[in-house]
């Protein structure tokens, strides 16, 4: 290992299992100090285990348990890494939860619960941070502050079953884009990814895809997205930001966003006819759109 975090404390959310243990232990790898954070109740149990790998490992860790999906839990995070260690450095936002169904049966709950984790916790934890770093900035004190938030593959191209999750991962890269821009003035990175890997959420939704071999390289595993993270986490890299990546196995792509494409200009106003035959024309010129997920 290289030590390319050393002297930074890392706060990752849902790090008792999957990606985020994977996250919490490569960061501690790495030389970072490690807020473990997990639901209260069972989950922390698993958060406990993970911090006390890291101590086993050498490293340094404390354990958060809170909903980051509430005020109160999100504040208490970035409480925990001050109160333990005096400064937080690194953000990543990797809580979530899974209620998959077909639109026409998904209910309010299930909608609320989804968009609720995925993209609340999300948005919670980086506003008290941001806050935090923001006041350092002012203080004379400008962090060389990161956030990794976690996007899917659902939500920059769709996923059949998944409205809910999609919608609010499509989300994350919207708050993620808003992020860097505002926050860049502080000191602040933010970038997203987008991972594919076998965790509690895929391995029950894509179980073959998901399951791992036995023998050789394992693709699904969370580890091999965990580096990049780290990567993204730490001072090396500066001047990333408002980018987002997806990781799988030993492949990374930069992902690229919404640019204008063909275009018309009437120079006066279209009739509807004139503008359905204006919009056939340019989707006629267009580069098509990548498959949703599960679409036949």
């Amino acid at each position: 290992m290289t030590g390319i975090c050393t002297g930074r404390v890392a706060a990752v959310t849902g790090a008792g299992r999957g990606l985020g243990r994977a996250h919490a232990l490569a960061f501690a790898a790495e030389g970072a100090r490690v807020v473990v954070n997990e639901l209260e109740g069972e989950s922390a149990g698993e958060a406990r285990r993970v911090a006390a790998e890291i101590r086993a490992r050498g490293g340094e860790a404390v354990v958060h348990g809170g909903d980051v999906s509430t005020d109160a839990g999100a504040a208490s995070l970035l409480a925990t890494a001050l109160d333990a260690y005096g400064r937080l450095d690194t953000l990543v936002n990797n809580a979530g939860i899974l209620r998959d169904r077909m639109l026409v049966n998904l209910g309010e709950d299930d909608w609320d619960a989804v968009v609720g984790v995925h993209l609340k916790g999300h948005f919670l934890p980086l506003r008290h941070a941001a806050a935090h770093w923001r006041a350092e900035h002012k203080a004379g004190r400008t962090p060389q502050a990161r956030v990794v938030n976690t996007t899917s593959g659902a939500g920059l191209l769709g996923s059949v079953g998944q409205a809910n999750y999609a919608a609010a991962k499509a989300g994350v890269v919207a708050l993620t884009l808003v992020a860097a821009a505002e926050l860049a003035r502080y000191g602040v990175q933010v970038n997203a990814v987008a991972p594919a890997a076998r965790t509690r959420m895929t391995e029950r939704t894509f179980a073959d895809a998901m399951a791992a071999p036995a023998t050789g390289f394992d693709a699904m595993a969370p580890a091999n997205v965990s580096p990049l993270v780290v990567w993204l986490g730490s001072a090396r890299s500066s001047g990333v930001t408002g980018r987002v990546f997806a990781a799988e196995a030993g492949r990374i792509t930069l992902m690229e966003g919404w640019h204008p494409g063909p275009v018309t200009d009437k120079g006066d106003r279209w009739t509807p006819a004139e503008a359905g035959e204006a919009a056939r024309a340019l989707l006629a010129s267009a580069r098509q759109p990548g498959r949703v997920y599960g679409a036949g």
